[in-house]
């Protein structure tokens, strides 16, 4: 018997939508992974299969599937939450070199570092007269950290007033933080930090496999260490993550290449220190057919036709619909909208020569490529806004100097372990290439007034440098603050 209230031809949903978490408390990560993998082929449910799968399953199914079959996109489901500390701030970069993993780091703009924070490289174990003066150079910049915190504090007190209701706690806390953030700048690599880690389990052999695979002993031994405790929780996914000789040679092939070729190396620059001088960023390429791509990648999404007939109609059409096309595309566009991903096909590629501190939130953009030269004093340094208001530039040099003296002797026994001395206020080259639509996300996060003074005055520079080049494409960008070159009303 039929309804007779129904219209011809309704038809009742017969699966009604869930959504709800497989629990990480019941079931351990890699039988997740299994549950999710499982679908291609089975037609019941996820909680259904979970409950069909023990670890011993589990282990199985990625033994064969996953390590025997290369089927890794199963192990991006088992997810590893790591808590990494008192690990230095060099191998803590490396650690923190994958794209498709979360950090979150002991920030030295809040906390005070205590005198004894900092890594002694096992690379000089059997120097031990250059081991001591590293220690002593360590602790030097340590201790100069303290004074120069010391001394803008006096600065601060005199030249900042207090907010109407504010208690002197909270006012010495404001200040404190001032102080700390632009000090800091004279803290080594060496600093120790921790860093909560939270990865999928093929994210995590890959990190395990570069790390393992460095030249510095601290990375090796925290890539073990990663290791063997990330196998507590995906045992089987992680399995065989180990040395990759490939990874291990990579530095060593492009250093004999560098030295074929008669490419300099670094050497002591006598002027290369400034505390006040502008950023250095070039742009070193652009894309010049870039407006065509664009509004053939606009057109092409909702078009019938091949690529080709596409990118020929677009030329046709000629500059001012094309720039009609991309306008009527980013009008739209809120203050925390990124555009749609037409918007990635188009590059640009800089140089930065930005201060290790700067360049330590710049690399937290980890969807673009980065390549940064190592570390070294060779660049000179930048002093802090606030520790040249406060007239302590002198003794911030005294601070940096004896630790850059002891660079170059360390780097004729270990190049790599010299980088631990080098501070957050050193200059680092990199160059890095990011698209239109990162481009929208990194002027909007890192150009406003909140931004970190160390990485606004770069970016602005290149934000500038983009805008110069092709200002049709940032006409609808929306920031918190026009610096007085914009182009557009």
């Amino acid at each position: 018997m039929t309804d007779s209230t129904k219209e011809p031809g309704a038809y009742d949903q017969l699966y009604s939508r869930r959504i709800y978490p497989l629990d990480a408390h019941d079931l351990s990560e890699e039988q997740i992974a299994v549950a999710f993998a499982m679908t291609s082929r089975r037609p019941e449910a996820f909680d259904e299969i979970a409950e069909q799968v023990s670890k011993e399953k589990a282990a199985d199914f990625h033994e064969r599937w996953v390590l025997g079959y290369g089927h890794a996109s199963v192990a991006e489901h088992a997810v590893v939450h790591l808590a990494v500390e008192n690990v230095s701030r060099l191998a803590v970069d490396t650690l923190e070199d994958n794209r498709l993993a979360s950090y979150t780091e002991k920030s030295t703009r809040y906390q005070v570092m205590p005198e004894d924070y900092f890594y002694v490289p096992e690379e000089l174990s059997q120097h031990q007269a250059l081991k001591k003066e590293y220690v002593a150079a360590c602790q030097s910049l340590f201790q100069g950290y303290r004074k120069l915190i010391d001394g803008c504090m006096d600065y601060l007190r005199e030249t900042t007033p207090r907010i109407a209701s504010e208690r002197d706690g909270a006012y010495r806390m404001r200040l404190s933080r001032v102080a700390t953030d632009h000090c800091r700048a004279v803290l080594p690599a060496a600093t120790l930090t921790n860093v909560g880690v939270t990865a999928n389990a093929r994210t995590l052999e890959h990190a395990i496999a570069k790390l393992v695979s460095s030249g510095l002993i601290e990375e090796q031994l925290l890539g073990g260490a990663v290791r063997e405790q990330g196998r507590l929780i995906t045992p089987t996914l992680i399995k065989y993550a180990d040395r990759v000789d490939y990874f291990a040679g990579a530095s060593t092939i492009q250093l004999d290449q560098a030295r074929r070729y008669r490419f300099p190396d670094e050497e002591p620059a006598a002027d290369a220190v400034s505390g006040a001088s502008a950023p250095e960023v070039k742009l070193v390429h652009w894309d010049r057919k870039g407006e065509e791509k664009l509004a053939a990648a606009l057109l092409y999404r909702h078009s019938n036709l091949s690529y080709d007939d596409v990118w020929e109609r677009v030329i046709d059409l000629g500059p001012e619909s094309r720039q009609a096309i991309i306008d009527e595309s980013t009008a739209g566009l809120g203050a925390h909208d990124a555009p749609t991903r037409e918007f990635e096909v188009v590059d640009y590629t800089f140089e930065f020569t930005l201060d290790y501190g700067a360049y330590r939130e710049f690399k937290r953009h980890r969807m673009m490529s980065y390549l940064p030269q190592p570390l070294t004093v060779a660049h000179g340094y930048k002093i802090p806004p606030v520790v040249v208001q406060a007239g302590l530039e002198s003794e911030f040099e005294q601070t940096v100097r004896p630790a850059e003296d002891v660079y170059w002797k360390v780097r004729e026994v270990s190049p790599l372990a010299a980088q631990y001395l080098v501070t957050h206020a050193h200059n680092r080259r990199v160059v890095t290439k990011f698209n239109l639509r990162e481009s929208y996300h990194l002027f909007k996060m890192r150009t406003s007034e909140e931004a970190h003074f160390s990485i606004r005055e770069p970016m602005l520079e290149a934000m500038r440098l983009a805008v110069g080049v092709q200002p049709q494409f940032f006409r609808n960008l929306k920031l918190r603050n026009y610096p007085d070159w914009w182009p557009h009303p």
